[in-house]
């Protein structure tokens, strides 16, 4: 069974003009599944559909076989901009998903505080947001993300904001995090090299049909090799996604 399934989404603004139009996708457990397209493609719509902030007119969405349509608090959701309160410590800001859940506030310390050294950000619990380089407050954003849900994360372009060098240290370590933790996530991007370094599989989706237009599978081992940008395996790729995308 999938972690994850999307069957015959389509939705619309205003009950007209479909946004989104008989969308099918599926995230294994363990996977890292992208979606890849320009802006205006419907991405962020179908995002909140998934999370359970929309609804839509047909279709449903399926967590374990558990039909979620239109139910929030189900699935993780971290958004472009970390998010982060300023006048909270980072401790408790990762632990703010567990005390909105009902957990006690010291107890939602304690669980959060032992995945500190996991994440790669022990030694900032004390300290403010303000505080902290963007790549680690996005370390303590996704560790917030990943208490909210164990289970499905789905991250709308977590990365875009930081410099090349930054960047390019996050995907290794998210993705070592990732394998760690067992999460299963879906990952908005524009950036086709980004999408090739970090995923399992991705799925294209047109700009003007609101449709999954292609899927395609990165056969390569993951974490992927420091260079693997560099081979022609990783052009070859890139050459095929942007093919397709033109067509």
């Amino acid at each position: 069974m999938a972690a994850l399934e999307v069957k015959g989404v389509t939705f619309s603004y205003d009950n007209v003009n479909p946004v989104l139009k008989d969308i099918n996708l599926k995230l294994n457990d363990g996977e890292l599944v992208c979606l890849l397209g320009v802006s205006g493609g419907g991405k962020t719509t179908l995002f909140n559909i998934i999370s359970g902030l929309y609804k839509p007119q047909e279709g449903k969405i399926l967590l374990n076989g558990e039909d979620i349509t239109g139910k929030t608090g189900k699935i993780s959701y971290m958004l472009q901009k970390d998010m982060l309160l300023p006048y909270r410590t980072v401790l408790d800001n990762v632990a703010l998903p567990l005390i909105i859940k009902g957990v006690k506030k010291k107890e939602a310390r304690r669980i959060a505080g032992e995945c500190f050294e996991q994440f790669g950000i022990d030694g900032t619990q004390k300290k403010y947001p303000s505080e902290l380089s963007g790549g680690m407050r996005q370390r303590a954003a996704l560790l917030r993300t990943y208490l909210f849900s164990a289970e499905v994360a789905l991250l709308d372009e977590p990365f875009s904001a930081l410099d090349t060098l930054t960047k390019s240290e996050m995907h290794e370590w998210y993705l070592n995090v990732m394998s760690n933790i067992k999460l299963s996530t879906i990952f908005i991007t524009h950036d086709v090299d980004e999408a090739i370094l970090l995923s399992d599989r991705i799925y294209l989706l047109g700009n003007k049909t609101g449709t999954i237009s292609d899927e395609i599978i990165i056969n390569e081992p993951k974490p992927r090799s420091k260079d693997f940008n560099l081979t022609e395996q990783f052009l070859n790729y890139k050459r095929e996604i942007i093919k397709r995308i033109r067509s």
